[in-house]
C-alpha cells in the first residue's frame, strides 16, 4: 500500500524528530560498548552507520520536498 503525500510528510517528520535522535543514541552506545577503537576504524564506522538509517526510510522521504501532487493547481496566468 502506497502512502499518500500527507502521510509521507507526517511520517518523515516523526522519523526526523523522534527516530533519528533515538538511532543516534543507540549507535553511539553500541560503538562505545565495542571498547576503545582506533580513530581510523571509528570514522568509517560512523560514516556507514550515519547513512544506514536512510535505507529503510528512503521511500518515505522521496518527493516530500516538492509540491503536493494531489493538490488542485491554481490557474496559471
Amino acid at each position: 500500500m502506497a502512502l499518500s503525500y500527507k502521510a509521507r510528510r507526517r511520517w518523515s517528520l516523526v522519523i526526523l524528530l523522534i527516530g533519528l535522535p533515538a538511532y543516534i543514541v543507540v549507535v553511539i552506545s553500541l560503538v562505545a560498548m565495542m571498547g576503545d577503537l582506533p580513530r581510523w576504524v571509528q570514522l568509517p564506522l560512523y560514516v556507514v552507520l550515519g547513512f544506514a538509517w536512510i535505507v529503510p526510510f528512503k521511500f518515505v522521504f522521496l518527493g516530500v520536498g516538492k509540491a503536493d501532487p494531489d493538490a488542485d493547481q491554481p490557474p496559471q496566468g
